[in-house]
């Protein structure tokens, strides 16, 4: 059979001329929205912990990293440790006052300016983490505290949960209410009062200062987060007596505070990215948490952490003392009294539900953890 030459020169001409079409008609397809007509941003931020937490200050890079992928690079957000700009609890200032367009902090550091910030993280005998996000993400706490937050100059994200904290390192065991009379603690927001009508007397240090605080003797007790943070920080070489549970953070809950202006000032697109990779960081966070405390709690006590738990009496004469601070301020402080009563109140149907099937779940695994499967 005959075969025909085949013309190389002629295929190679053509198949360019076919890729130049191809490019040509590719380029005046519609490009995805968030494509269009969006800037290109660089961002500061600022947060309140050191590197070395790699956890809780790892929230910020997860935060970062989800931004940029969803823009496709075109949003990007810089991430500082604590004191490379300001110090980390100055975090929510510098946000205030345009310093850098964001921060990741704590709400209940900045309990100085107005208690009702404590709300944003956490309160005695408040909300366990479950309970943080429902309130937070579909019972109006989000509103509630933007609508708080907005004289600040910040708008307010959710981003991370630690779960419930432990009930700190003391230098000495506290066994009973009279214990506490004197007693120089590191402790942050609300807490502070509640323990201070008991006797306490409480201090708000940075996390990167407790340790030298507790080993000078400055401070007789340091509550921080829980095994796996608490373990790097090594507060269990100068305070071997670790109490739970962490009364006054059933929950606690980081955020991420965006100066007003510059969130006003984004395309709706980039909100919702935003919102999406600050989400992402709220979820990542605690799942860490539950997955690194346990391996950490047990080698504390291989190295000699004596873990107690709060005396009935000591919880519920903390108890008591909360319900007499919430009452002295509600009556004094309008905005706090408004997501005290909707706190609260959410807190209260909650538990209907938790009491039911999961308390029942969680105390039969319990008790069944020692048992052959």
């Amino acid at each position: 059979m005959a075969t025909k030459k085949i013309d190389r020169r002629g295929i190679v001409a053509g198949a360019g001329l076919a890729t130049a079409g191809i490019a040509a008609a590719a380029s005046s397809f519609p490009k995805p929205a968030v494509a269009q007509n969006t800037p290109e941003l660089k961002w500061r931020l600022t947060s309140s912990f050191p590197k070395s937490l790699d956890t809780i200050y790892g929230a910020a890079e997860v935060f970062a990293n989800a931004l940029q992928a969803a823009t496709d690079g075109k949003f990007q957000v810089q991430v500082f440790a604590a004191g490379e700009i300001v110090p980390g609890l100055q975090a929510a200032d510098a946000v205030t006052n345009d310093t850098v367009e964001m921060c990741h902090t704590c709400s209940y550091y900045y309990f100085g300016k107005d208690p009702t910030f404590a709300f944003g993280t956490a309160v005695p005998f408040g909300l366990n983490s479950r309970q943080q996000n429902a309130w937070m993400y579909d019972g109006g706490g989000i509103d509630l505290m933007n609508e708080f937050y907005a004289p600040y100059n910040f708008v307010g994200l959710p981003g991370g949960n630690t779960g419930c904290q432990m009930g700190g390192w003391f230098r000495n065991e506290v066994k009973t209410v009279a214990d506490i009379e004197g007693l120089k603690m590191r402790i942050a927001g609300i807490a502070g009062q509640v323990l201070a009508k008991l006797g306490a007397v409480p201090q708000q240090i940075a996390g990167g200062d407790i340790y030298p605080a507790l080993e000078k003797g400055t401070i007789d007790a340091a509550e921080w987060v829980g095994p796996y943070d608490d373990e790097k920080l090594g507060f269990y070489k100068v305070a071997k007596y670790y109490y739970y549970p962490g009364w006054w953070e059933g929950g606690p809950m980081l955020h991420f505070f965006i100066n007003k202006a510059k969130w006003e000032q984004l395309p709706e697109s980039y909100k919702a990215a935003v919102t999406s990779a600050a989400a992402l960081a709220n979820v990542v966070t605690q799942a860490r948490y539950d997955a690194r405390n346990p391996k950490a709690l047990r080698t504390l006590v291989a190295n000699g952490a004596q873990l107690r738990p709060y005396s009935p009496e000591i919880m519920q004469a903390c108890w008591q003392a909360a319900q007499q601070v919430y009452a002295e301020i509600s009556e004094k402080n309008p905005a706090f009294k408004k997501v005290y009563d909707a706190m609260n109140a959410f807190k209260n149907e909650e538990y209907l539900w938790f009491q039911v099937a999961e308390y029942a779940f969680d105390t039969f695994q319990i008790r069944a953890r020692s048992q052959k499967s």
